[in-house]
Parts: structure tokens; sequence; C-alpha cells
């Protein structure tokens, strides 16, 4: 017997559940993925992109990464974005990051996690870029939860400035990216007021949603 058996039975369950409930859903689906969504988030297990936001397999198309970074020299993200973007022509790109977010606990907590580091890096970079509002937050958890909003916002200001998106937008293709963030506690998802499309000015955005992010006080 398969050591996987389990998953196998699982699948096999959710298999029937799903042609009964819709007897033609594998048919229609085997045909053409038509999502309007490119979901961006942490490669936390906790943080399913379909489950959490009740979606059905083909209604959205995901990236996942420790932390939920867009690094420009990453051909994978990048990959995945402009397959999105150029051939499914995806209305929304979500970052989604989440609060006690791991990757961003290690930034915070000052020890060496070995390889990781190195991508982590670049949660180093926003830390020090917002280091004086950050280090002015005495409660620890307000902290940590601010650098894992800030660093949602961060993200959508990376991929927005990405040559994928840059070249969508002079074309005006209707393309949205949005910053969220999700509560594992209650599985809530919270809108953190950055939207961008190819007539907004990015700075503008990011720099409000910043400003709202430093006047929490929750």
């Amino acid at each position: 017997m398969s050591k996987l058996q389990n998953l196998i039975d699982n699948n096999r369950s959710w298999a029937e559940r799903i042609e009964k409930e819709d007897p033609d859903f594998f048919a229609k689906l085997s045909n053409q993925q038509s999502p309007e969504y490119l979901w961006i988030g942490c490669s936390d297990s906790r943080v399913s992109a379909d489950a959490i936001v009740d979606l059905m397999p083909g209604e959205i198309f995901v990236h996942r990464n420790v932390a939920n970074l867009v690094i420009h020299t990453d051909l994978n993200c990048l990959s995945v974005l402009q397959y999105a973007v150029e051939v499914l022509k995806v209305k929304h790109i979500i970052i989604c990051g989440h609060y006690n977010c791991g990757g961003i606990k290690a930034t915070l907590d000052g020890s060496r996690h070995g390889l990781i580091d190195n991508w982590l890096c670049h949660i180093h970079d926003i830390y020090r870029k917002h280091q004086g509002f950050l280090e002015n937050i005495d409660n620890e958890r307000k902290r940590f939860d601010r650098l894992c909003e800030i660093n949602v916002v961060e993200q959508v200001v990376n991929i927005s400035q990405t040559t994928i998106l840059k070249d969508a937008w002079a074309r005006q293709q209707d393309i949205i990216v949005h910053g969220l963030i999700y509560r594992v506690q209650d599985g809530r998802i919270h809108d953190l007021d950055i939207s961008v499309g190819f007539s907004d000015s990015l700075e503008d955005v990011a720099s409000e949603a910043i400003k709202l992010i430093y006047k929490k006080r929750d």
C-alpha cells in the first residue's frame, strides 16, 4: 500500500463529491483554464489560496514562496507573472501576506537560519527602510504585524515595477494589483488599501497605503 494512501483516498472522495455536484465539472476544467486572478502568497501550509477565498480549481492562478516576495531576479515568479498577464489575461493580481509569517519572524529574531537567510535579506532591506517607524513600536506583536503589512505593500510596488506589468499597462491592459493580508487566527482577509492599475500613480498609492499602516494603533 502506498505511504500516501490517505492522500489518494482523499482525492478519490473529493473527485467523486465534485462530480456528483457538477457532472460536467472535470470536462469543462480539462478544456482550458481561464482564471481572473493571479495570487502571489506565502508558502505557509496554513495559507491555501483557493481555500481561504472559497474558489474552485481553475478560478485562481497561484504562485507561492516564503514571505510572498516578488524579487526582480526570481525567474520562477516572473515566468508565472508573464504567463498570467500575457496568456491567461488575468484581471487582478493579488499579493497576499499573512500575520505571524515565519519568514518575516525570522528577520526579527536576529538568529541565523541557513540558506533561507539569503532570501530573507529582502525583508531585512524592507525593515531598514522603515526602521525608524518599526523600532518606535514597543509592543513586539504589533511590530511584527506592521512589518507583515508593510511587506505586502512593498511587494505590490515591486511587481508593479516589473517590465511585464509596465508593458501591460502601456498597452492599457485592464489589470489591477492589490495588497491583502490574512489572519490565520480567525481566517479573515484584510484589504491594505493598495490597488494599482494602468491609470494610477504607483508612488502616490503606495505612499498612502504606508501612511495608513503608520497610523495604526492596534
